[in-house]
């Protein structure tokens, strides 16, 4: 049988209208410790593409877009046709709920993607 290999992940950070890139941002003001642990994450997904979420702590957001969890930290993402990972919003979880700001924020990113991607995610 023909190995047909992986489809792997193209990941992509939410960058604003002027340029920057939050989620880099964000990730950059924390611990190393935590910047590794992101950095595996995304080499993760990168490498080895869907199999990654098998070695992810993942769960359901809102419609499309779901999380990854590590080290009380949020990712929230989407998934568009497989090859491309859309990351939202990244944030600490402090508390038993997501705070509303990190929501909001998460759900308008992915309108907002979905306008550009002629898709809707929410």
């Amino acid at each position: 049988m023909k190995n047909w290999g992986k489809i792997l992940l193209n990941v992509f950070r939410y960058v604003t209208a002027g340029g920057k890139d939050v989620i880099d941002s964000y990730i950059k003001k924390l611990s190393q410790k935590i910047q590794y642990e992101y950095n595996t994450i995304i080499e993760l997904l990168e490498a080895e593409g869907m199999d990654a979420f098998d070695l992810l702590d993942t769960k359901p957001f809102k419609a499309q877009i779901r999380e990854i969890r590590f080290d009380q930290q949020r990712l929230f993402y989407v998934l568009q046709d497989g090859d491309n990972l859309y990351i939202l919003h990244a944030c600490k979880k402090e508390k038993n709920k997501t705070e509303k700001r990190d929501k909001k924020l998460a759900i308008d990113r992915a309108k907002e993607l979905g306008r550009e991607l002629n898709k809707k995610f929410v």
